[in-house]
């Protein structure tokens, strides 16, 4: 009897640990999560549990006393974690305030095997209303290759906005004056036709509107220039760019591919780059240059590369190439923060400056450099040397000016009315 009495003591002790080991519910986590949600934007959750798998999901909306299940769903693959995607597209429901409610539950044997439940309600607001766009600055005159800057109230609280060009986006940053300041380019890959620039604004509930902006736009010129190539430059500096490029073979095949393959995946890195800006100007005044130097190659430039007195490859230029003593010192063309600070392929050695709203400058082929990322920098600090490094023929800086990752005319910044009329001006006018 005893033993007896102690085998049932064990069997109970052991289902009351199985009942009551896992009481913890799954969990759930909704994306987006921003209270507000209009009737097509897609709703995901993620149910997680550490224990046990996920049993099944349901969905309820609720207003005043009326409830609604929306979306349902049991499982039949077993897993720990599962997603489901829905939107309430069906519910009938109406601009305003209601409750979701979002029940799990998992495999445990809690509940005489019906599992935990974990059950989450969020305050929702259904939003059906796009936002609105009130452009404050007047129509910009634009030169392709150049920047502009645009100054827009939105009638709520958005999740993005800026301006859209095709797969080019530049994002556009709340001010403490309540507009929303954007710097956009007419990047030189687009021709004056096919430059159809769009305010896009998205909010909390995925609502967007899009319209036109008026500019007035303009050509310019850019030159073609021939650069040959010679064994002296192809054996001294492709040996170095072996493992960037290990398909090649030959030297010439090597520069080939770095001007090429290497050179795109580089602007993608820049475009990355470019997103890593402060929400506000950071800068004033006209842009420094390298001191006493000369140009050797202007922004824009289309360039033939003969090699043997044939035609190898064609790029275009997208900087400015100032040659000045070897190892010179190179001044931060204005204040910033450095938010890149190492060798990048054909770029060599470059340091990048974030001077806010997209805009960042770009320092290349530097023989050393002297800042690190999250130095803040002012204008006329030292950041390095110039150097040969990368693609360098010679010791010289590429200076570049960015708007979000794409290189733009470098010129410009540094003409003090340029930026007066083309920028300061503008936004100033914009918040009166």
């Amino acid at each position: 009897g005893y033993l007896m009495a102690l085998l049932f003591l064990i069997a109970l002790g052991g289902g009351a640990y199985l009942f009551l080991n896992d009481l913890d519910g799954p969990q759930i986590v909704m994306i987006p999560d921003t209270g507000r949600i209009s009737p097509h934007q897609d709703i995901q959750v993620t149910l997680s549990d550490a224990k046990h798998d996920i049993r099944s999901i349901t969905v309820s909306v609720r207003k005043r006393e009326d409830a609604l299940v929306v979306f349902e769903r049991g499982f039949t693959s077993a897993s720990p974690i599962q997603k489901v995607t829905f939107n309430l597209k069906n519910t009938g429901l109406r601009d305003g305030p209601f409750q979701l409610e979002i029940k799990a539950r998992d495999t445990a044997l809690a509940g005489f095997g019906s599992g935990n439940v974990t059950t989450k309600v969020w305050d929702m607001h259904l939003d059906t209303r796009p936002p609105s766009i009130k452009v404050r600055t007047t129509a910009p005159a634009l030169r392709r290759g150049s920047v502009t800057a645009i100054a827009y109230a939105l009638s709520e609280e958005v999740d993005t906005t800026g301006i859209r060009l095709g797969e080019m986006f530049f994002p556009a940053f709340r001010q403490a004056n309540g507009l929303y300041y954007c710097f956009f380019a007419f990047p030189l890959k687009y021709s004056l036709e096919a430059f159809t620039p769009e305010i896009v604004a998205r909010d909390l509930a995925g609502n967007v509107t899009r319209t036109r902006v008026i500019v007035n736009a303009m050509e310019r010129a850019y030159r073609s220039d021939t650069l040959t190539i010679s064994d002296r430059f192809l054996d001294t500096k492709m040996p170095a760019f072996t493992a960037l490029v290990p398909t090649a073979s030959t030297n010439l095949e090597r520069y080939v591919k770095m001007n090429n393959e290497v050179r795109a995946d580089n602007e993608k890195t820049l475009l990355e780059i470019g997103r890593r800006t402060a929400p506000n100007i950071l800068w004033s005044g006209a842009f420094q240059r390298l001191p006493r130097s000369a140009v050797k190659a202007n922004f824009g430039d289309n360039r033939t590369y003969m090699y043997n007195g044939q035609k190898i490859d064609h790029q275009t230029h997208m900087g400015l190439d100032l040659a000045s003593v070897a190892h010179a010192p190179i001044p931060a063309a204005n204040d910033g923060t450095v938010v890149f600070a190492e060798p990048l392929g054909i770029y060599g050695n470059l340091v990048v400056v974030d001077h806010g709203l997209g805009l960042q400058t770009l320092y290349s082929h530097l023989s050393e450099i002297m800042v690190q990322v999250g130095d803040v920098v002012k204008k006329g600090d030292t950041l390095g040397r110039t150097g040969t490094t990368g693609l360098a023929g010679g010791d010289h800086l590429h200076f570049g000016v960015m708007l979000a990752g794409i290189e733009v005319q470098p010129i410009d910044w540094f003409d003090k009315k340029w930026i007066k009329n083309t920028i300061t001006d503008r936004l100033a006018a914009a918040s009166r």
